[in-house]
Order: C-alpha cells, then sequence, then structure tokens
C-alpha cells in the first residue's frame, strides 16, 4: 500500500483536463516534462504559454523529502513561519550524519552516540509538524524515495541536489535549497524558472560489461558539468524502455552532475514491474488508467527536434564502459587502454587503492546483484583482491533482501567492508585516514556521482573515478585503473590466466523484496503537544535569528573578501565531511566559509587580505572582522560558482558573516536561488573579462543599488588601491518579489510578515 495514495489519485483526476489545457495554450504536442509542469501549476489549470529559459512560474509540488544534514536548517526556519504542520507530505531521512569506518553495526552505533542531539531533534520535530521521520540506518534518502514515495507524473522538491533519481520513476524532481522547502511546508507557492528542454534519445540496449551509469557518464562528456543548466533532460526511445526502472534512476540521478533542473522517463513497464515489487500496485493500477498523460505525445518523439530546445542520440547498442575523472564527474575516459594512456600522461596513480559500490547512484538490488555476480567469478577463478572493497547498500529493504539472498555473503568474502546504508563515502563521511590534508597521491573508483578534490575522504591528493558497479567490481579485484575486464587476463592464486565473465544479475528480487524494520516512524496525527528543546549552549543546533536586510547606503565601501579562482563548488565554499556535525549551528558551521576556495591572489586556499589591518588571514576571520567594523563584503567568483550540492549553508554563511553580494560570471541554478533566498545579491558580470578587471584591495560601490529593479542592470564602481577606478555593469535575474525578498532580508521575513498580516 502506497503512502499518501489520495494526493496521488487526485493529481491523476485532474491530469487530463490540465494537460488538454496547456496543449492548446502551447499549440503543440507536449514532452512529458511540460505534462507534468503544467498539471503542477499554483494556479491550477493553465491560463498561459510560458516560455522555456524566461518566465518565472509558481509550481504546487506534491511532495517534500529533506535529508538530515539540510533538514536541520530547513526545520529551524519553518519554526520560524508560525505554522501548526505541514502543508504537504513531507519526510526527514538520517542519511548524512553516519560516518563509514569500521562496517555497520559499529558505525550506526558511533553515529547514533556522537549525533543524538540532531537525531532527537530531527525526530521531534517531524513528529510535532506531521513529517514522516526514517531512522539512522533506514537508508539513504533517494533509494528510500524511489521505493516509497515516487510516482510516474508527479512532482517532489527535495532538500539534497540527487532529488532527481525520482526521475527513475517518472518524476519532475528537483533539488532545491532548504528556503523553498519551507516556503512550500507553510503552503506557499514554489517559485522556478521554466525550464528549458534538453531531449536524450536512446537506441540499441545495453548488454555485457555495459549498464546505466555509463549512459549518463557519456552524457555528462557531452554537455560537460554546465551544459544542463537551467533545462529538464528527458531521456526517450527504444532504448529507454529496455532500462530497469532504478537504472533509470541512476542515470537521472547523476544529472545534477550536468547542471540540470531535474531529468525523467516517461512511464513504461519497467516503472510498473517497480511499483509493483515495491508493495505500490495501487499506484500501478492508477497510473495504468492516465498513462497516455504520463509519456510525451507521440508526436513529439517521433520528431523531437521541433518540441526540444537540443536533441542528443546516443546508441546503447554502441556505448562501451566509462570511467570519469578525476576531480571532475565530466571527464570521460573508455576503460583500458584509453586509460592506459591519459593515466600515464596525466601522471594518475594507476594502482587503485579503493573500490566502492553504492551511495544514492548506484545502491539498488539491481546494482548490488549485478555487482556481486563479478565477486562470485573472483572467488570461483581464485583470485585476490589487490584492492580494498567497500559496499554502502541503499536501504534496509535492499540490504535485508540482499543478505537474505547471499549477495552480502558474497562480498563479505573477499572481505569487503559492508557500510551503513547511508551516504557515507560518497559525501566525505569516511574515516579512511587520520590526517587527509597530508595523505598520499593515490586512486580510487566508485559507483558515487561526485569526485571533487577531497570529496571521498578529505585528501587533494586522492584521484576519485566514477564508473558502474559492475566496473567498480572489476577494477577493485584488478587493482588497476586501466584494467579491461573485457579483454584483459589476470593471473590467479594458482599461477593461472583468467578472465571475467560478463556480469549478470536480477532487475529485481526473484523472491521479492523483503524487511522486518523499515526504519519509518510516523508523526503524531496531533503534534500540538509535542516540545522541541534546543540546548543554548549547544554547538550541533541553534535557533535562528532573522537576517536583516542589507541597507544601500551599506553598499558604498564593500570591501573584497576572496576572489575565487576556477572551479568553487559547494564543497568549496562550505565543505561537508567533519563539517557535518555543525550543520544545524550557523555560527559554528560559517567557521568554514569558503575556506576551500582558491584565492586568484596568490593561489592559497583561506589566506586572503584583510583591508583594515593590511594582514593576511582564513576566510571566515577577515569576513568576522570586516562585519565587527560595520563594513560589507563580496565574494567574486568564475564559472559555474556554486555547482554541486543543494546546501543552502554556502549561501547562509556568507550571509551570516556580513558578505552583501556575490558577483561571478554564471552561478549554478540552486546556490543563485539559495542567495536570493537569504535577502543576499547574486550578480553575474555582464562583461566577462571584467573580472579581470578585480584587485586584490578593490573597494566596490553599488552606485545605483537604490534603483534596483528586474531587467534592469546593476552599476559598480570599482575603486582601486592607487585610487583608480573602473566601472562595471553587473547583470542578475531577479523578479519583484525576490527583490521584495532582498528588501525584507530574506523570503522567510516575507513569509513571516504575510503570516502575521
Amino acid at each position: 500500500m502506497a503512502f499518501d495514495i489520495d494526493m496521488i489519485k487526485e493529481v491523476y483526476s485532474n491530469m487530463s483536463d490540465r494537460v488538454s489545457k496547456a496543449r492548446k495554450l502551447v499549440g503543440k504536442p507536449l514532452t512529458l516534462s511540460e505534462k507534468i509542469l503544467y498539471s503542477h501549476l499554483w494556479e491550477g489549470t493553465a491560463s498561459k504559454a510560458f516560455v522555456r529559459g524566461k518566465d518565472y512560474v509558481d509550481f504546487a509540488p506534491d511532495r517534500i523529502a529533506c535529508q538530515d544534514a539540510t533538514a536541520q536548517m530547513a526545520l529551524l526556519q519553518f519554526m520560524q513561519a508560525g505554522k501548526p504542520k505541514v502543508a504537504v507530505p513531507t519526510t526527514v531521512h538520517c542519511d548524512h550524519l553516519i560516518q563509514a569506518k569500521n562496517g555497520a553495526t559499529a558505525d550506526l552505533k558511533s553515529a547514533n552516540n556522537t549525533s543524538a542531539e540532531v537525531f532527537n531533534f530531527l525526530e521531534s520535530v517531524s513528529n510535532k509538524y506531521g513529517i514522516g521521520f526514517w531512522k539512522p540506518g533506514a537508508g539513504i534518502i533517494h533509494q528510500v524515495v524511489l521505493e516509497n514515495y515516487a510516482f510516474p507524473g508527479g512532482m517532489m522538491i527535495g532538500t539534497d541536489s540527487h532529488t532527481v533519481n525520482a526521475g527513475g520513476l517518472g518524476m519532475v524532481a528537483i533539488g532545491v535549497g532548504g528556503a523553498d522547502a519551507v516556503d512550500v511546508m507553510a503552503g506557499m507557492a514554489w517559485e522556478l524558472k521554466f525550464p528549458k528542454l534538453i531531449g536524450v534519445k536512446l537506441t540499441g540496449t545495453i548488454s555485457g560489461w555495459t549498464a546505466p551509469k555509463d549512459v549518463i557518464l557519456k552524457v555528462a562528456e557531452i554537455l560537460t558539468v554546465k551544459g544542463g543548466t537551467g533545462a529538464i533532460v528527458e531521456y526517450f526511445g527504444s532504448g529507454a524502455l529496455s532500462l530497469s526502472c532504478t537504472g533509470k534512476g541512476t542515470i537521472c540521478n547523476m544529472g545534477a552532475e550536468i547542471g540540470a533542473t531535474t531529468s525523467t522517463f516517461g512511464y513504461d513497464d519497467s516503472m510498473e514491474r517497480y511499483l509493483r515489487a515495491t508493495d505500490r500496485a495501487d499506484i500501478a493500477d492508477a497510473a495504468n488508467e492516465v498513462r497516455a498523460h504520463l509519456t510525451a505525445d507521440a508526436e513529439v518523439y517521433e520528431n523531437p527536434e521541433q518540441y526540444f530546445d537540443e536533441v542528443i542520440e546516443i546508441n546503447l547498442s554502441e556505448l562501451t564502459p566509462l570511467l570519469n575523472g578525476p576531480f571532475t564527474p565530466d571527464l570521460s575516459t573508455k576503460v583500458g587502454a584509453d586509460m592506459t594512456e591519459k593515466a600515464t600522461k596525466n601522471d594518475w596513480p594507476l594502482t587503485v587503492e579503493w573500490g566502492l559500490i553504492g551511495s544514492c547512484t548506484n545502491s539498488s538490488y539491481e546494482d548490488l546483484s549485478r555487482a556481486s555476480s563479478i565477486a562470485q567469478q573472483a572467488i570461483d577463478k581464485g583470485l585476490k583482491m589487490k584492492s580494498e572493497l567497500g559496499i554502502n547498500p541503499g536501504s534496509e529493504q535492499v540490504r535485508y533482501t540482499a543478505d537474505r539472498d547471499g549477495i552480502l555473503g558474497i562480498f563479505e568474502k573477499l572481505d569487503a567492508k559492508i557500510f551503513t546504508n547511508a551516504c557515507g563515502p560518497c559525501i566525505g563521511q569516511w574515516a579512511r585516514y587520520s590526517d587527509p590534508k597530508n595523505a598520499p597521491k593515490n586512486s580510487i573508483v566508485h559507483s558515487f556521482n561526485r569526485n571533487f578534490a577531497k570529496r571521498a575522504d578529505g585528501n587533494p591528493n586522492t584521484h576519485a573515478f566514477v564508473a558502474s558497479p559492475e566496473i567498480t567490481a572489476a577494477i577493485a579485484i584488478a587493482g588497476r585503473l586501466d584494467f579491461n575486464p573485457m579483454t584483459d587476463k589476470l593471473i590467479n592464486e594458482n599461477g593461472e590466466e583468467v578472465m571475467f565473465d560478463e556480469p549478470t544479475g536480477w532487475e529485481l528480487p526473484p523472491k521479492g523484496f523483503a524487511v522486518e524494520d523499515a526504519g519509518y516512524l510516523a508523526p503524531d496525527k496531533d503534534g500540538s503537544g509535542v516540545s522541541v528543546k534546543v540546548a543554548t549552549d549547544s554547538e550541533r543546533l541553534q535557533l535562528l535569528e532573522p537576517f536583516t536586510p542589507i541597507k544601500d547606503e551599506s553598499l558604498m565601501g564593500v570591501k573584497l573578501l576572496i576572489k575565487a579562482f576556477g572551479k568553487c563548488t559547494t564543497d568549496h565554499i562550505s565543505m561537508a565531511g567533519p563539517w557535518l556535525r555543525f550543520r544545524g549551528h550557523l555560527d559554528n558551521i560559517s567557521n568554514n566559509c569558503l575556506i576551500g576556495a582558491v584565492n586568484a591572489f596568490g593561489q592559497k586556499t583561506n589566506f586572503v587580505k584583510n583591508q583594515l589591518t593590511g594582514e593576511f588571514g582564513g576566510v571566515p576571520d577577515t569576513a568576522r572582522a570586516y562585519k565587527a567594523a560595520g563594513v560589507r563584503s563580496i565574494v567574486v567568483g568564475d564559472h559555474n560558482y556554486g555547482e554541486g550540492s543543494s546546501r543552502e549553508h554556502a549561501a547562509m554563511e556568507p550571509r551570516h558573516l556580513g558578505v552583501a553580494a556575490v558577483l561571478v560570471k554564471s552561478f549554478a541554478r540552486i546556490h543563485e536561488t539559495n542567495l536570493k533566498k537569504q535577502g543576499m545579491l547574486g550578480l553575474t558580470f555582464a562583461k566577462e573579462s571584467d573580472y579581470d578587471l578585480i584587485q586584490e584591495d578593490d573597494t566596490f560601490n553599488f552606485i545605483d543599488i537604490a534603483e534596483f529593479a528586474p531587467d534592469k542592470q546593476l552599476t559598480i564602481e570599482v575603486v582601486h588601491a592607487d585610487g583608480s577606478k573602473d566601472v562595471i555593469k553587473v547583470d542578475h535575474t531577479y523578479n519583484q518579489p525576490q527583490i521584495d525578498w532582498y528588501r525584507e532580508g530574506s523570503a522567510l521575513n516575507v513569509i513571516k510578515k504575510e503570516n502575521a498580516a
């Protein structure tokens, strides 16, 4: 029986009329993405056609999912909104605060001890406000959502960038900052610029060593980390129909790494099979009644160039296994000889120290079964592990079922570590080194989604490569980055040459899924008597004070805090790993603000000039010094600034430390929205080369900020140390409601003001 089945049936009951009206307004057949978007308008039935990539639109998502690291700040904000209960179905999933070290049992016990205060807070606040709570160890948020909450044709938002994983079950699922989630929890509309549409036509079928993961690794190579920005990627074609539901989820999951708003597939037989296998036959039956509305109109897929803004075609029969990395998820290399050449040329370590299988990207039963078929071959053929191997099952249901069916036992025979059903190494929650900053140069291979420097283990010298679970298992057994399991032989313990056969596995467990305790706690129907306590001396949690508006007069004499050089992700702005423990305490976590960003002056991290003293120090300390002196500061950045995680801390920390504006060549979508929500200025250079004009001792004067208005450039006077000046124009994408957020100090302040009216 599905969660929230009445809500799902209501979505389907409205779909026919809403899609029909939208088709008339648009004047042509609709993509699946458009059908879902137009059937989830805040106004209900559409009254106009929207311009892709231009119009801001108010939507009404069906549900919200939050993970424990971001839920803390989101719920601390929601507590200020003055609402007795969340307005739409919402869940919290405890998966980020569990460090991988000794194995599942010990690691979960340790997390429950060290993060008890946070888990208790999340459980109590969920219980009070009508939010479903998934306990530590229940699983990774996106796998749990796919198994329990995702449904074809639905719209959801989540406080994690990989919320997009639910596109594997035909949703439009979008990662957002906590402030966006708070809007929807409070019964407000959720605003999004109407996305552009990229169509990916898949032909042929995958076979042998090629996996669904290779599809998105190829798409990342084609589109790069910013090629999907502002767009929904919709997959279709005979090749799409041949993929499993969880395989589709893998592809959608890593759409976050190309900057896509989300990715999705049309409803098909594989989705129906998955729904029925996960005890949601009621959703499958309901979806079948509106099946025509849960995929694009036939004309769209027959002539995609007429309906999508960009079309890519990939023949799955010709696709070969890929390794993407290091340090970026869009640098793609074919396994084998191509990797030998590229690694040798770039001095990438060819010896692989770890293979890691799991994360929200590849932790399904199918993933584990196919990887275990390679592990079983290693046992049968007398091969010894040359690397260490770690496994993170995606959920307790997957873990329990895989254990019952002997899959985990196969890995354990190779001395693999079975970690908790949690994110673990994928988000830096991995106690691999005691001193990661001074750890040696090495290579690892994993089935995760991100591989930025220091992402997995905190070691800047770790070269991480993204691959499918099957390839990860094979390379971990071989111990070489350039091993090609399709052609290369290995020497077993008897001195014999052996080769791997192709991987095999099951789309769904032959005996069905099973679980004893899934880890779910339903909230009280009436939570008014539930108390939520936050200790005043807590290092982990801190009640929030509203941000005050940035006054126009304070934007004269603004000091440069840092000019970030090159890639500056949310990991650079607000690191994860050991800092996760402070996600609910804004002041404490602000001590990691921009410490990973490379300063363009001197090419060092966390080393910037304090213009008030002439001394050099850390970024947070310098920002605090400016704030204490009543001086606003500005951050300057490069392209795709803020790519990666949806974490709003990357916006809240600079705001808390007195940063008024972030001026860059281009933004990643979620981060730009987060800056707006927190009442800051997110600006882009009208002329990208003006980035080169910025000098270390610069002061910025926002000379026409009083005239801040939609579709109107702002003018900044940049004063250099020698007294010379450059006047530059900057662009922004603020509409009037977003300018109101800025003028009121934050979007949350606007909500509170409206609730009080």
